[in-house]
């Protein structure tokens, strides 16, 4: 599979990330990407304040931001990772990420269920649930958001699902850049997956993000990475480096359970 990464400047409306969606779509499509992975809340900007949240929040594929990141799916033959504002059952809306498939179609709905501080909490409404791996490609994809990779016992918990490729869109700031310089590839090598990690760069309301998106392998080393600028990352991923992995590195088959309650 040939997987796309997206670290891009935040957008200023919705309007303004439709544009930016469809030029993304356009180069990956051009590089001949089966999958582009965008960064968190990437149809809205993440810096959007709650009112305008709760506005702009929409059932997949029922609202105008994901029926047109559904649409660009088809016209370019490209699955997409998008993150979107999601209607939840209160007030605050769910900090969703949706992997469409190249026809169009939904694969894996995710919400975000760790949240990151006031931050998060004033604005949104936390996912209840890991999801279980999609298989598309010849590959079992899953999906987190931001602060979620940062829990040893969420990545943990994917991978026992049955994980092999993680895509995680975030929003991150400074001071957190060994988020993805540290944490990101240990995640990597310690389940033995692969793993997409797609951030904004530049600014956005009070929050300056940090970059540093990157793609980790099963060992845990970067197949590419980018500073603080906006970038296309293009990679291969190879899958039969997924299973030679997992049999000199046997974390996996070594856990014992009844230890860790």
């Amino acid at each position: 599979m040939r997987l796309a990464l997206a670290q891009t400047l935040p957008p200023d409306t919705p309007e303004a990330a439709m544009h930016q969606l469809e030029w993304l779509c356009a180069e990956a499509a051009k590089a001949d990407a089966d999958l582009l992975l965008t960064p968190e809340m990437s149809l809205t900007g993440y810096a959007t304040r709650t009112t305008e949240l709760i506005q702009l929040a929409e059932i997949p594929l029922l609202g105008p931001l994901t029926s047109r990141a559904s649409e660009l799916a088809r016209q370019y033959d490209l699955a997409l990772v998008v993150g979107y504002p999601e209607v939840a059952t209160g007030p605050l809306p769910y900090n969703a990420a949706l992997l469409i498939s190249n026809e169009g179609e939904p694969l894996l709905n995710y919400r975000k269920t760790h949240l990151f501080g006031e931050l998060d909490r004033r604005r949104f409404t936390p996912g209840e649930r890991l999801m279980k791996p999609v298989e598309w490609q010849g590959w079992l994809i899953n999906l987190a958001i931001c602060y979620d990779v940062e829990f040893p016992e969420v990545v943990r918990s994917l991978t026992l699902k049955g994980t092999e490729l993680l895509l995680v869109p975030t929003a991150n700031m400074h001071p957190y850049t060994s988020v993805a310089q540290r944490l990101v590839p240990a995640r990597a090598e310690e389940n033995t997956l692969f793993v997409a990690y797609a951030n904004f760069c530049g600014q956005e309301a009070e929050l300056h993000y940090c970059g540093h998106s990157c793609i980790c392998d099963p060992l845990g080393e970067d197949l590419a990475r980018a500073d603080d600028d906006p970038r296309l990352l293009l990679v291969d991923l190879p899958h039969r480096q997924l299973l030679h992995v997992r049999q000199q590195l046997t974390y996996l088959k070594d856990r014992r359970p009844g230890l860790y309650e």
